[in-house]
């Protein structure tokens, strides 16, 4: 058995290892960087601004609230029922 061929082996091996590791620190260098582009931060801006807003009108709901309690809030069977239709054929695709 030549002891020399394995210490010539065993250097090679062992030079693999230190040149892994060497270049395994040089990618740690590098950083992640994140940047948003105007689209995404006028989605935010619109975002907030939905969420600020209250879910219902106030002012119109007191106004109808108001004619249903005073028995003065008419609506027309017709008209009614046309936005029905027009509802349904929204909701099941048939416009």
């Amino acid at each position: 058995m030549r002891i020399e061929a394995y210490n010539q082996v065993q250097q090679i091996y062992s030079n693999n290892k230190v040149n892994k590791t060497q270049q395994a620190k040089k990618t740690n260098d590098v950083r992640d960087t994140v940047s948003f582009s105007s689209i995404g931060k006028d989605i935010q801006v619109a975002k907030q601004a939905v969420k600020a807003t209250p879910d219902v009108r106030e002012d119109l709901v007191a106004s109808l609230k108001a004619a249903v309690k005073n028995g003065t809030y008419d609506v027309s069977g017709e008209a009614f029922a046309d936005k029905l239709l027009a509802k349904f054929e929204e909701a099941n695709g048939l416009l």
